[in-house]
């Protein structure tokens, strides 16, 4: 209008719609951090049985969470973007899983060097589109690094090698044993402290609006959750194990 001077400052979003924007950044961030949860915990139900039974066809089996992944991240729908990203981090555990639980599962020591075969390449993701991908592998690859370390920490790992040789009539109870030396005073003291500092981590993370951050917090806690249910099922029910 003439006479009444411009204004150039872009209006402040009303109360309203910055409401909407963060109910809308923390339901995608729920939702992301649901889908994380559930891929970490999979594998125990799906993979471990399949990878004992036929490797070669579970390894294979990441072609296709690979292409589906890739796929579903070009998709216009952001919903469907993240859940694809999210399935190419998924597809990189899960092969490192196949590779040792098929073939080098007599070696506890490879466990953390072949499940990290893509390190690189998710820390080169991390400041890329595939962050939300990055972010999973590498939160996932953290929870097997605390979870081999406490083990050999606590003495453990020694039992592995024994507990996957011996008859299966045997196993169980081999199992359970080695399960019984972490309740011990100094093995359980040392578990609690990890899981408290890991748990520390996750919350610390999880304060984080970002949503890979958030998506790390929650594949951590699910492995900690993981371990647990996996210490309690040696103890009272080893013939439940996956790792038997």
């Amino acid at each position: 209008m003439i006479g009444v001077p411009p204004n150039l400052t872009v209006a402040a979003m009303p109360p309203n719609a910055r409401l909407a924007s963060s109910r809308e950044q923390a339901s995608v961030g729920i939702g992301i951090s649901l889908a994380g949860a559930l891929l970490v915990a999979l594998p125990v139900f799906l993979q471990a049985p399949w990878v004992r039974l036929a490797p070669f066809s579970a390894a294979l089996f990441t072609a296709p969470l690979l292409v589906l992944g890739l796929v579903l991240a070009e998709h216009t729908n952001p919903n469907v973007s993240r859940a694809g990203t999210l399935l190419v981090g998924f597809s990189g555990s899960w092969l490192g899983g196949c590779l040792f639980w098929g073939w080098c599962r007599l070696h506890p020591l490879w466990h953390l060097p072949i499940e990290a075969f893509a390190f690189p390449l998710a820390l080169g993701g991390l400041k890329t589109r595939w962050r939300l991908a990055a972010s999973f592998y590498l939160a996932s690859l953290l929870g097997t690094a605390c979870t081999d370390g406490v083990m050999a920490i606590t003495g453990v790992m020694r039992h592995w090698t024994e507990v996957l040789l011996a008859p299966t009539h045997q196993a169980p109870l081999q199992l359970q044993m080695a399960a019984l030396e972490v309740m011990q005073p100094m093995p359980l003291a040392v578990t609690l402290l990890a899981g408290a500092l890991l748990l520390g981590l996750c919350r610390r993370f999880w304060q984080h609006p970002d949503p890979a951050w958030r998506l790390a917090a929650s594949a951590m806690a699910t492995t900690l959750a993981v371990d647990g249910l996996f210490l309690a099922a040696a103890l009272w029910a080893p013939q439940l194990s996956g790792l038997i």
